[in-house]
């Protein structure tokens, strides 16, 4: 076994030091009253974990000044980075100065155990903080309710509880009229004739107008009444903060001034520590990952300098200039549309072609990863039913692609459109789908290098003026060496197009796309489109099988044809399409086979021998999906654009 290097021992020695200062972090005494609140970790990763953690230190700190200064505060880091936070801080009005800044500094070495999450709410029974990746100041956020904590004991007698809820009604209606005329504070009491007191709060976070305080406070007010009959309670929203209790938790404001200078020199030591090992901590996984992105970096220069050295030499090569030029300098009124990765612009050369101009940001792994494979796969593939890739530009402030014009609409616009929908007849679908068979067979055989286009689906094929499919969106594309049976690589793509062994193990062969195109035959016979989880109809894969077991295959045909289509060829290509969603690979027909079996319309179609596999009994329903669309004004865009995916870790 090799002897680890000095640059592993450093990293495990780091990883270590911050497993334990972690751990002992953890198990710290606090500097302030005990934990009684609310702590809530937001569900969504930053995309740049050192950049957004470098702008929550930074964040932080800016809050302790307007803490320390005004009692609370609100500040944003980053607002123009890809990684903004934007935080708030407050502190309950009765508090004391030095206990406004303990809680806060509670607060602090508490919450950065949510990072990397983008966002984190935390309440404690004296001061408030939150941190998120979008600006949440101004109006109340009604759907980002926190939790109600409600005491373990109930109020003894039915007499008394009939006081204690008469009481409970006077609190939280008085706490919130007092508080919304007083800017967002208030301290109430209430008398019942047994001689039981209640005592209430309510504080509207500084940030809310006067209208959003009041809906916080009303919605509080509701949700306080479900702690009845116990003898405290505590509504903790997104917004505001209400506590009722039959003790007095409330100390004058007098006496908590007198204690300003008299509070536990241990605790602030305490506080202070543990927010600068926070910070620490903070800094040195900040490195680490800093460390590995500078790595990756130089890998990702390093490739794009290969790539370059290939383009700069070569027809694909394009100046930054002449594109400029050729889109008016990317004019708004040429802007196809808007997608994950950048823009797509019409644009026309000096010599009158008029091209689709991809206009990618280089900040990211991903990025390097598409527009090599776009360019070092596809720049020698050319194929009447591909969308040809006609260069790039790699050495202007951006990086693009340019690609053939492809006018008209992409094939799940045509398709699917709700308000202008176009009806295609039986001949015009059955050509687009031979069209995309052929496209796909030539990746898998007829280029130089076997690719794996990982995206099939309707809006990823685009349809020239004469209605011929072009295959289009390549950023997914792997190349694939003879030698090989499969790759493993992360799953990337779109839920009701992946195939079975691809989705659940990361086995990536050609007849993946044999599985996503079997989908793409059925919606186009079918003029439907595939929903994963249709509860009502079932996914169009059921419904087609379900109608072929019991002969009645072309009930599933569009029916806005009307029966003007033949019967037994549209069983066929029905059948086609369960003969490639079947769920064992070796079972799917290759696109060479498929392409035979469209174009002789005289040979027997064999029987599928499995259902099709159905991606929903595979994936929880609440579980993300693996693709997003972004909405675009053009289809070429969209077709481009429309993939933000899950892929293999760099």
């Amino acid at each position: 076994m090799a002897e680890p290097n000095s640059m592993d021992l450093n990293q495990l020695r780091v990883s270590w030091f911050v497993f334990f200062s972690v751990m002992l972090l953890s198990v710290s005494p606090s500097a302030t009253a005990p934990f009684n609140g609310s702590f809530v970790c937001g569900t969504s990763r930053a995309a740049n974990p050192p950049v957004f953690i470098q702008n929550f230190v930074a964040d932080m700190e800016a809050l302790a000044q307007l803490v320390d200064a005004n009692g609370w505060g609100d500040h944003a880091v980053g607002q123009t980075s890809p990684a903004p936070v934007y935080g708030l801080a407050q502190c309950f009005d009765y508090l004391s100065h030095m206990d406004c800044l303990l809680c806060f500094a509670e607060c602090r070495t508490k919450l950065p155990r949510c990072l990397p999450a983008t966002s984190a709410r935390l309440h404690l029974d004296g001061c408030f903080l939150r941190y998120d990746n979008y600006s949440f100041y101004g109006e109340y956020e009604d759907k980002v309710n926190d939790e109600r904590n409600c005491g373990d004991v109930d109020v003894a007698g039915r007499e008394n509880q009939g006081e204690l809820w008469n009481n409970l009604l006077n609190v939280t209606e008085l706490a919130t009229a007092t508080a919304v005329q007083n800017g967002g504070f208030a301290m109430v009491e209430a008398r019942g004739r047994l001689g039981n007191s209640l005592y209430g709060m309510a504080q509207c976070w500084k940030s809310l107008d006067i209208k959003g305080c009041r809906e916080c406070l009303t919605n509080a007010e509701r949700e306080m009444k479900g702690c009845f009959p116990r003898t405290e309670g505590r509504v903790l929203n997104a917004g505001c903060f209400m506590r009722y209790s039959t003790e007095k938790f409330i100390l004058t404001t007098q006496g908590n001034q007198n204690d300003k200078h008299g509070t536990s020199k241990v605790g602030i030591i305490v506080a202070i520590a543990s927010s600068a090992t926070v910070v620490t901590l903070l800094s040195i996984c900040g490195a680490c990952v800093g460390y590995r992105r500078v790595a990756k970096k130089r890998k990702e220069f390093r490739r794009l300098g290969k790539l370059s050295s290939v383009v700069s030499h070569s027809s694909l090569n394009f100046k930054y200039e002449t594109l400029e030029k050729a889109t008016n300098y990317f004019e708004a009124s040429r802007k196809l549309g808007q997608g994950g990765s950048g823009s797509v612009y019409k644009g026309t050369l000096p010599d009158g072609t008029v091209v689709a101009v991809k206009r990618l940001f280089f900040n990211t792994t991903q990025w390097v990863e598409e527009f090599f494979n776009e360019v070092n796969l596809l720049s020698g593939v050319e194929h009447r039913n591909l969308v040809k890739l006609l260069g790039c530009s790699i050495e202007g402030p951006e990086s693009l692609l340019i690609y053939e014009y492809v006018p008209n609409k992409s094939l799940d616009h045509v398709l699917f459109d709700k308000e202008k929908p176009q009806l295609l007849s039986w001949q015009q679908r059955l050509d687009i789908v031979v069209g995309i068979a052929e496209g796909l067979a030539y990746l898998h055989s007829g280029a130089k290098t076997r690719i794996i286009h990982r995206d099939i689906k309707s809006s990823n094929v685009l349809l020239d003026e004469n209605l011929n499919p072009k295959i289009a969106d390549f950023g997914l594309v792997r190349g694939f060496s003879a030698d090989k049976t499969h790759l493993s690589t992360g799953i990337a793509g779109t839920l009701g197009y992946m195939a079975p062994e691809y989705l659940v193990r990361g086995q990536l062969t050609d007849k993946a796309d044999v599985y996503s195109f079997g989908v793409l035959i059925l919606e186009i016979t079918c003029g439907r489109k595939n929903t994963v989880y249709a509860q009502e109809t079932g996914s169009i894969l059921s419904t087609v099988w379900r109608n072929y077991r019991s002969n009645t295959l072309t009930e599933s045909v569009d029916p806005k044809l009307k029966g003007n289509f033949p019967e037994q060829r549209a069983r066929d290509v029905l059948q086609i399409g369960l003969l490639c969603t079947q769920a064992l690979v070796s079972l799917r027909p290759s696109m060479h086979e498929v392409v035979n079996m469209l174009n002789n319309g005289h040979n027997t179609i064999p029987a599928p021998k499995q259902p099709p596999f159905l991606n929903a009994s595979v994936l929880d329903p609440d579980t993300p999906t693996l693709t997003s669309d972004f909405p675009s004004s053009s289809s070429q865009a969209t077709s481009m654009e429309s993939t933000v995916d899950a892929r293999e870790p760099r």
